[in-house]
């Protein structure tokens, strides 16, 4: 089985059109969540994801977007646009954004899906430090998860311990990196952002699951981001959307 496992679109139409063009043929597509907000397509996001997803997890922009929860604990930029988003959406994707389960979720015999920590859907997962107790106590071998768009892995094996960052060689074309998972050991995998990658790479994220070969590939993929860019600008949304997509941050 070959899945796709992505996070973090952020309503970025043309990130997702990339990804799923560099991606296939795949199995499954596991969406680990924040599906909207901060982008400029929610409706077409939504539109085009839904009948590939084999597995859904919400986010917290999920969430306020679709009106469960308030934006108190957001930015302004982010607030703004999730209030933008939920005025934007038809009212059959805010349906299906606030039928979408808390996660963490069971995705296959070895995996399980989350948007942030399996502890918590909102917990940030960035280093070691944050790592270990999930490592822990986690209800299988690996769990998926994104909410920080950072891509990368955190693993354990018997005594040792190990963290992932994917390091490419350009800016400017496909890239991929593989990891062994073997049964017997543990692991914490984000795929990174599709639509708002923050670890100053500006190439839409996303991973593959080969449970056969028992092995995660990260990959790196550039997109139409002046687009996207010329998009938010034109909904006139925040400045600061559009302009952070080329620096990935």
């Amino acid at each position: 089985m070959r899945a796709l496992v992505i996070s973090d679109v952020h309503g970025n139409l043309p990130a997702l059109e990339a990804v799923l063009a560099a991606a296939r043929p795949f199995d499954e597509l596991w969406n680990l969540g924040d599906v909207v907000g901060y982008g400029a397509n929610p409706n077409e996001v939504i539109d085009l994801l839904r009948p590939l997803a084999t597995i859904n997890v919400r986010g917290n922009h999920d969430r306020v977007c679709g009106g469960l929860t308030s934006s108190n604990g957001f930015n302004p930029v982010a607030a703004e646009a999730a209030s933008w988003t939920h005025r934007t959406l038809t009212e059959e994707n805010l349906e299906w954004l606030r039928a979408m389960p808390k996660g963490p979720l069971r995705a296959s015999a070895r995996a399980m899906v989350a948007h942030g920590s399996p502890l918590h859907e909102d917990e940030y997962i960035v280093s070691m430090r944050d790592a270990w107790l999930p490592l822990q106590r986690m209800d299988a071998e690996i769990t998926f998860f994104g909410h920080t768009h950072l891509q990368g892995a955190f693993s354990q094996r018997d005594q040792e311990w190990e963290e992932v960052r994917p390091i490419y060689l350009t800016r400017d074309r496909d890239e991929e990196l593989e990891i062994d998972v073997p049964a017997g050991t543990r692991h914490l995998i984000n795929p990174g952002s599709v639509g708002q990658p923050r670890d100053h790479d500006w190439r839409a994220a996303f991973a593959i699951y080969d449970d056969v070969a028992e092995r995660v590939t990260f990959y790196r993929v550039p997109y139409d981001v002046r687009k996207e860019q010329e998009a938010i600008r034109a909904a006139k949304l925040p400045e600061r959307l559009a302009a952070r997509l080329s620096e990935g941050k």
